[in-house]
């Protein structure tokens, strides 16, 4: 999967991004989003706030899960208790299609260039496959972002940066509403991302 976090202030303004790619079953860390895509990430977490307003008052819970999706991309997040909020749109790549080898001139009526994501794996993927068992079908982790596994991967990865932020906030020199810009904040969430994702 292809990964745009975002930490949004509570001013509605962006204060920290990163993209990255899965490092998990072979991945190697560098995001595949199409280029339309890369220029829209922006834009589609930034729609995603409306949502995350109105759900935030119906969860106590910090990390909201998967609050919107556009097209194939899931768009998740985790509420701060001062209302900073971290989303991470993720984009699952298809699964019989190498991610290296997609192109917008295949298909150029669909955004992203390739269809949706399927919940059942290809046999000769060489993915870690779970099994479903309401429906029997397997699921490769990395093609299915609402599996259970998933969900889990993203919570903890979510809670390790908010560890990171915090301890970033701490310093008496940075604002809440400030960009972070610290290389050692960069380099946690990017650990986490490897380690989580």
């Amino acid at each position: 999967m292809s990964y745009y976090f975002c930490i949004i202030g509570t001013k509605d303004n962006p204060l920290f991004e990163l993209e990255f790619g899965t490092s998990k079953q072979g991945g190697d860390g560098i995001a595949r989003f199409p280029t339309e895509a890369r220029q829209l990430n922006p834009f589609i977490v930034h729609a995603s706030l409306d949502i995350v307003e109105e759900v935030q008052w119906l969860n106590s819970q910090m990390y909201l899960k998967r609050v919107d999706h556009y097209a194939s991309s899931h768009v998740s997040c985790f509420l701060t208790p001062t209302s900073v909020k971290f989303m991470l749109l993720h984009l699952p790549h298809p699964p019989n299609i190498a991610p290296s080898t997609i192109s917008a001139s295949q298909n150029p009526n669909i955004f992203p260039p390739f269809g949706p994501y399927t919940t059942t794996a290809p046999p000769s993927s060489l993915l870690r496959a779970s099994t479903s068992s309401s429906s029997g079908n397997t699921a490769a982790i990395p093609n299915n972002p609402t599996s259970p596994q998933t969900e889990e991967a993203l919570r903890l990865f979510f809670t390790e940066v908010y560890e990171a932020w915090v301890k970033a906030v701490m310093n008496p020199l940075q604002n809440i509403n400030k960009t972070l810009g610290s290389p050692v904040f960069k380099a946690r969430v990017v650990t986490a991302g490897r380690k989580f994702l």
